[in-house]
């Protein structure tokens, strides 16, 4: 079944790059980037994390919760926030449950070659725990912004 805006986000429960269980239902109430992406430190992967790092006080100002999820652990995770100085949450997804859930991890093709792996989706969740928007086609550079310019639409 195909997620679809007005939808109740799948809940989650993922460890981040400490260790610390980060649960979905405890940012009830606020604004949620959930962005998925492949893996730490790629150039793509690394792009789109700057571009919100880059915007993170804007974020911060509107009071949204940005959190990356990928596969990799957290030492991975620890690795690429400390080498990009990133300001948010990132999430080791590694059984794909959570990735699975929200259709963000399946076939994929690279350069004729076929494998699974992780797509780069975003999903806004509303206040209510609602996906507000969907992204499944994802720009890297120009990701972060174009985020915020649909928060501001929703949000009127």
């Amino acid at each position: 079944m195909t997620l679809a805006i007005g939808d109740y986000a799948p809940e989650f429960t993922l460890p981040n790059a400490d260790g610390d269980s980060i649960v979905l239902k405890s940012f009830r109430g606020q604004w949620v980037v959930l962005y998925f992406y492949p893996r730490d430190n790629t150039p793509g992967c690394t792009k789109e994390a700057c571009g919100f790092r880059d915007q993170y006080e804007t974020y911060q100002t509107e009071q949204v919760v940005i959190l990356g999820v990928s596969g990799d652990d957290a030492k991975s995770h620890q690795k690429f926030i400390n080498k990009q100085d990133l300001p948010f949450q990132l999430l080791s997804d590694l059984d794909l449950n959570v990735a699975k859930s929200y259709e963000a991890y399946g076939p994929k093709k690279f350069m004729g070659k076929e494998y699974e792996g992780f797509y780069r989706h975003t999903f806004l969740i509303d206040p209510e725990g609602k996906l507000a928007k969907i992204y499944r086609k994802v720009k890297a550079a120009d990701h972060a912004t174009d985020v915020l310019q649909a928060l501001e639409l929703l949000r009127k």
